[in-house]
């Protein structure tokens, strides 16, 4: 796993954590921490094997506990908190808000209140209607989401 995969699972998981109304300093910290992973220099997984959790928390943004994180993405290309998150709330629910007219709030309440959580769903939700239930979307955000969704 090389440095900008673990960036893009950092950056995930803060995107699910606002989604899911968490901690936003926590979440925060989960993005600082991508941040700097994405753009530092050596690969990650070279100063684990030399320096181990120590080396890892030299990186800004980088505390004892995203150290160990990064670790366990290194050798188990996974970590418990993630296991954890997407098991109450699927990963297909960041793809919703890659459509105009759908953020973290949005996302969420389709998921929370109608168990939309994956573009499909999406779909027949719309087909069947749904866009109207939803608070916060108006004629015009909806009409840009079916279209969105046709294409």
């Amino acid at each position: 796993m090389n440095n900008a995969e673990i960036a893009r699972r950092f950056y995930r998981l803060s995107a699910l954590m606002e989604i899911r109304g968490d901690d936003p300093f926590r979440l925060r910290s989960y993005r600082n921490a991508a941040e700097a992973i994405e753009v530092w220099p050596t690969p990650l997984k070279e100063i684990a094997e030399k320096e181990g959790v120590a080396g890892l928390q030299e990186i800004p943004g980088v505390g004892k506990a995203i150290a160990g994180k990064v670790m366990d993405l290194l050798n188990r290309g996974t970590f418990d908190a993630w296991e954890r998150l997407i098991a109450e709330t699927p990963e297909t629910v960041l793809d919703l808000t890659e459509l105009p007219g759908i953020g973290p709030k949005t996302a969420a309440l389709l998921h929370q209140r109608f168990k939309v959580s994956s573009l499909p769903e999406l779909k027949a939700f719309v087909a069947g209607g749904g866009l109207e239930m939803v608070d916060g979307i108006g004629a015009r955000t909806a009409e840009k989401i079916k279209e969105t969704l046709e294409l």
